[in-house]
Parts: structure tokens; sequence; C-alpha cells
């Protein structure tokens, strides 16, 4: 993990450590990662949301610099109730939430199910319906204890491989690396699979049902070169959420945080559509 990135703080709970940093002034924002990146995802966005927003930034448990270990819950499911807890440590009643990939499932479990309250949601190419647990995701889910097997340097080169074709124009001088750091060892390795031993489908598929009933501004904003979810996913959501924005980065993939920063910040500093709820 790149040294630069550190999360200084930690929330204790029964299933292990969960590590936080906040930083700047002003009214809140949480922002949430997804899989399987970690909160280092967000260290361009970070700071320069900082500049004019308190700005809260975690790893979920199991991810990251947060705890790893062998019987913890990691599902979508405890993962949102757990953001909930998060939200009342920091004393945050009505945040903005931005969240990417499986983050945005999080997300929407605890505002539709967890009682969560925002203030606005910007999901970025982020998990919320659909048939996303299918292909790899699925591949490795049904066959989690072969790939826990694997040797090192061949759960290395397939991690890597994912995180390459998570981006569409590459990734920075050491920024694979900072990704892969938190999944390598015997640890990091079985965290890896466990992620995909507790994350199910069934997850979202409770949660699409209800996506009509999100009553708060929401924007999403979606890589059009994005493979892991392609962009019928942003249409769905699109269509599900009432009054939602759709914003499309040309030349982007799924990690719009490493192809695109620039412009990804310029639609998470832009004011919300008038009209939109």
């Amino acid at each position: 993990m790149d040294v630069r990135w550190n999360l200084p703080e930690e929330f204790e709970t029964a299933d292990g450590r969960v590590r936080w940093a906040s930083s700047g002034h002003g009214d809140p924002v949480v922002l949430l990662h997804g899989s399987p990146f970690s909160s280092y995802i967000w260290r361009d966005i970070a700071p320069a949301l900082a500049r004019t927003r308190r700005v809260h930034v975690f790893d979920l448990l199991g991810y990251g610099q947060s705890e790893m270990r062998a019987d913890q819950d990691v599902s979508l499911t405890a993962q949102a109730k757990l953001f909930v807890r998060l939200l009342a440590h920091w004393r945050l009643a009505r945040p903005s939430v931005i969240a990417h990939d499986i983050g945005g499932a999080v997300a929407l479990r605890a505002l539709l199910l967890e009682g969560a309250a925002y203030r606005d949601l910007t999901l970025v190419d982020a998990v919320g319906g659909g048939a996303w647990g299918t292909g790899f995701f699925k591949l490795i889910r049904d066959n989690a204890a072969v790939f826990e097997r694997l040797p090192d340097y061949a759960h290395e080169a397939l991690v890597a491989s994912h995180l390459r074709h998570a981006t569409h124009v590459g990734h920075a001088p050491g920024v694979l690396d900072a990704y892969l750091a938190p999944w390598r060892g015997p640890r990091g390795q079985a965290a890896f699979y466990r992620q995909y031993r507790s994350i199910g489908q069934a997850e979202t598929d409770e949660v699409e049902p209800l996506l009509g009933q999100v009553d708060v501004p929401t924007r999403i904003v979606w890589g059009r070169q994005d493979r892991l979810l392609p962009p019928e996913f942003a249409e769905l959501l699109h269509a599900r959420i009432p009054g939602a924005e759709l914003h499309w980065v040309e030349g982007a993939g799924h990690t719009l945080q490493d192809d695109a920063p620039a412009a990804l910040l310029g639609h998470l500093t832009a004011d919300f559509a008038a009209g939109c709820r």
C-alpha cells in the first residue's frame, strides 16, 4: 500500500477493526470503494473534495487497511449494517454519499433497508441491480476452494489481470502495486476469495425492486468503456431511480478514479440538476 495513503483512525466491531480517515471542513461527504479495491482508489478525489467539504473515507471490513480474518462476515448485508454504524459513530445525520462498484450496493442497502439518510447519492460505475454476479465473479464464487489453493504467483497474476481489466487507459506507475498489496500473502489471499464466498447476487436482487423508493437527489456517473459493469447497468439504474441524472465519461473504464479523475471530479462538484429528487 502506498505509504502516503494512511487511514489512522479505527472503529472496533465484533468482526474486526475498520480503518478510516477524515479531512477538510464543510458539508460532509462519505466515499465508498468497491472490490477488489480499497479507499486508496479515492486518493486523488478525496483531497480535492476536502478543499470545500468534510470528507470521510474508510476501508470496508476485510479490505485494504481494515482487519482481515477468517471468521468475518463481509457480505453486502453486513457491510451495509456496518456503514450505518459508522455514520452514527461519525455523527453524520445526512451526508452526501459517493459510492463505486459494490460500494453502490452497500450504500443502497443502507438507504433502503437499514434506515440510513443521505443528503444526496452519487453512484460511480456501481453495483445496484441486474445480473452483475456472473462471469469472473461467478467462476470464482463457485470454485473459491480451488482458487484459495493457488500458488502465490498465480493468485497475484489473476488479481492483477482483473485489475488491469478494470481500467481503459492503464495504471499510472505504482498504482497497480498499491491495489495488489492488501491481497498478497496468505492472509490477503484468503481475504480476497472470502469476499467472493460472502457476496451474493441475492443481496442486490432484494434491493432492485426498491430502487423506485430512492428519494434523495441521485447522480449516476459511468465510464463508457466499462468492461466490468457495461453501460446497460448504468441505464438500468437510471430507469429505476426516479429523477436520477446519468452522465457518461468517454474514454474511461470501470475505474473512473484512475482513467478520468478530473472529469469525475467535475461531476462530483457540480450542482444536482433542477428537479432531481
